[in-house]
């Protein structure tokens, strides 16, 4: 388990939690929600701003928002990993 912030780019994983925060609800209505695949696409130079893959669109956030989104790796599947 870690902050969304701490994620390198090109990292798939899950939401598994959001912080107690004034921004909670943001997060949800932006599709940020437990159980919800993202993946990290960029980073700026300095680490902040970053851009998240949520289903069919980019958001861009703070690190101070993404310090409020806990995630995990998602295991790939071996089917997934097959090329054929």
């Amino acid at each position: 388990m870690k902050k969304l912030s701490q994620c390198k780019i090109g990292e798939k994983v899950q939401v598994i939690g959001l912080s107690l925060s004034e921004i909670q609800s943001q997060l949800v209505e932006l599709g940020l929600y437990e159980g919800k695949e993202i993946s990290i696409l960029y980073k700026a130079p300095f680490g902040d701003p970053i851009a998240v893959s949520v289903g069919e669109y980019v958001l861009s956030m703070r690190v101070f928002e993404a310090d409020q989104i806990w995630v995990e790796n998602v295991n790939i599947n071996e089917e997934d990993s097959v090329i054929g």
